[in-house]
């Protein structure tokens, strides 16, 4: 190869320059201009010795050179020689050449440097803030509760990183959310797997810090790189909470994440909330009554006062707060049995408007025995449930079904999906059926015979995009709900949807639950990164192992068509071995947002309860 000659040697050297950016095409510009002053300065003093005379020599030429290529139009006012006005107009037109040059550099530099802000990219400069790192649908509820949560404090900020344009992240946010209120959200455009992105959020003086699960292909891979990269960056390491979407990822990302990770399992605890939707109408909505921030909040409670005593007399302590089980050093327990002693070290879990409120009780009013209807255990029998659609999750929920059900159940799958009925080995209780049907064709639905089940669960179709396979499940829950009014058939309908938006008309097809995944995983999220202590409590709640949320008729507690006070309720499901959280006011179900739903109500207060209403508990199933 030949050695590089000296003309590009210089031209190389000029690029380089060139390449610095704004600075360096000014300082060429400064040095352009500087040569051509001196030249003209120069040219004055030799060809029009007398007017470099009468403007005070080199100065005063020097001066008067600069202000020509500044300012062109002090041509006009020039007057003198020939040579003179002919040089002066070399300098005017020379420094019109200069000046559009440094007026377009500098609006080019300006565009640039507004362009680099608008994309986000600088550190930033907070403590004590909530970051989230990702983009899914599950951000805007999580925003949503978060706001509501900080509403009352000052200084609050949500600092967002995504792969997605800083200017397009605020309006979708500002369309969907709102207004925020006290609460400032700082968007950054960034890859949340690269640490050199991560440093622009300041996470060592974060408070939490939230991995959503992204909206790509294997978005479980993209959560474990980001955990990795969490987890090797140096400095303090605040609270991680992160969503999973598939149960078979969860011991990656534990491993991925370190003991500082909190993981929500989502699939897992979106067929749980299916299946217990299934059997108990209302539960959707009382999980999320009690993941929202709009009521009543979880809170961990010491009582020294209550050491020695046990569980069931501990329900009475409280006036404006309802107990919902202990912490102690083996963990946490919902609704543990009534005479579990308090152990010094013990913790309640206390559901309450705020924590302000939580307060030690006078003294209450004992429960009317008059009132308690005798616990009578139903007679278990075998049920029907048709399962209408398919999607990744079916198979987990068919599994989940099968540990509720009595033995000689039946589950007929009707659908149209490739794989349904697929991974179905080794159940215990139910027979499980599969017939080809098109879950939005109406004389496909009848000819199902829907009337002989006592529980249809609709799924959402994951051959189609989110939005699509909810106007499916739409069609699909629109029929059914004819064919009730047509022939008069009663069952429950549980459905799924992903978009919380599609809640308002799904609420014309009268469905009894409707569990919109996404808006569920989002408030657990929203959650944990506000009380990340919590997350042993929401994991027992959304455990079969232990008590479950149930809605149950409330004549089986107290009579009704009389006024009774909650205390009351407690105490005779106290009796049943459960503990009574609220209630739900059947003539209410159609009204949102909390759809007849009463968390924590006053204990003293009486209440005529009628038939249909329910009575909310925790209890094993």
């Amino acid at each position: 190869m030949s050695k590089a000659t000296v003309k590009e040697r210089a031209r190389y050297w000029f690029d380089n320059t060139m390449a610095k950016g704004t600075a360096a095409l000014i300082g060429w510009l400064a040095l352009v201009s500087l040569v051509l002053i001196v030249v003209i300065s120069a040219l004055t003093m030799w060809l029009t010795p007398d007017e470099a005379l009468r403007h005070d020599g080199w100065p005063g030429v020097l001066w008067l050179s600069l202000m020509h290529a500044l300012s062109p139009g002090k041509i006009a006012g020039d007057a003198g020689t020939a040579p003179f006005l002919a040089i002066m107009l070399g300098a005017s037109l020379g420094g019109i050449f200069i000046v559009s040059i440094l007026v377009g550099v500098l609006s080019a530099g300006l565009r640039g440097k507004i362009e680099e802000l608008r994309k986000g990219r600088s550190r930033v400069i907070e403590s004590g803030h909530t970051v989230i790192l990702g983009w899914s649908e599950q951000l805007y509820t999580i925003v949503s509760e978060l706001v509501k949560a900080h509403a009352s404090q000052r200084g609050s900020v949500i600092a967002i990183l995504a792969d997605k344009d800083k200017p397009t992240m605020e309006d979708a946010i500002r369309a969907r959310v709102g207004d925020t209120g006290r609460t400032r959200l700082v968007c950054r455009t960034g890859s949340p797997t690269e640490p050199a992105d991560l440093d622009l959020m300041s996470l060592s003086t974060a408070r939490t810090v939230v991995v959503l699960s992204p909206e790509k292909d294997d978005p479980d891979a993209h959560v474990i790189k980001t955990l990795l990269a969490l987890a090797k960056r140096a400095g303090d390491h605040p609270p991680v909470i992160a969503a999973v979407a598939s149960s078979r990822n969860m011991a990656a990302a534990r491993l991925a994440g370190g003991r500082g990770v909190h993981l929500v399992d989502s699939d897992d605890i979106a067929a749980r909330l299916i299946v217990q939707s299934s059997r108990q109408s209302g539960v959707s909505v009382v999980c999320m009554d009690l993941l929202n921030f709009d009521g009543g909040e979880m809170y961990l409670r010491r009582e020294p006062s209550l050491a020695g005593r046990s569980y069931g007399e501990a329900l009475d302590t409280y006036a404006t707060a309802t107990v919902l089980g202990l912490r102690g050093p083996g963990g946490v327990v919902l609704n543990p049995p009534p005479d579990t002693v308090i152990g010094t070290s013990d913790e309640l879990v206390v559901l309450a408007q705020d924590d302000s409120l939580i307060r030690l009780a006078n003294g209450t009013a004992p429960a009317d025995e008059r009132q308690i209807v005798p616990a009578r255990a139903p007679e278990p029998a075998a049920e029907r449930t048709l399962m209408l659609g398919w999607n990744g999750r079916a198979a987990r929920i068919i599994r989940y079904l099968d540990g509720y059900v009595t033995p000689g159940s039946v589950l007929d799958v009707a659908s149209d999906h490739p794989g349904a009925g697929a991974g179905l080995a080794h159940l215990a209780n139910l027979t499980v059926n599969v017939k080809e049907c098109d879950g939005t064709d109406r004389y496909a639905l009848e000819s199902l015979g829907v009337g002989v089940y006592q529980h249809v669960i609709v799924l959402s179709d994951d051959r189609y995009a989110p939005r699509h396979a909810d106007t499916r499940t739409l069609m699909t829950l629109l029929q059914l709900r004819d064919m009730q009014a047509t022939l008069g058939e009663k069952y429950s309908i549980v459905s799924e949807m992903h978009d919380e938006n599609n809640r308002s008309l799904a609420e014309v097809t009268e469905a009894d639950d409707i569990v919109i995944s996404d808006t569920v995983i989002g408030l657990l999220l929203a959650q944990l990164a506000e009380n990340p202590h919590l997350a042993e409590v929401f994991g027992q709640l959304f455990d079969s192992a232990g008590s479950e949320v149930y809605p149950r008729p409330v004549e089986n507690y107290v009579t009704t068509g009389t006024p009774v006070a909650f205390r009351t309720i407690v105490e005779s499901a106290l009796r049943r071995g459960e503990t009574a959280i609220g209630y739900r006011v059947a003539a209410r179900i159609g009204e949102p947002p909390h759809y007849g739903v009463v968390l924590n109500p006053d204990r003293s207060r009486a209440m005529t309860f009628a038939p249909g209403d329910s009575v909310i508990v925790l209890a094993e199933h």
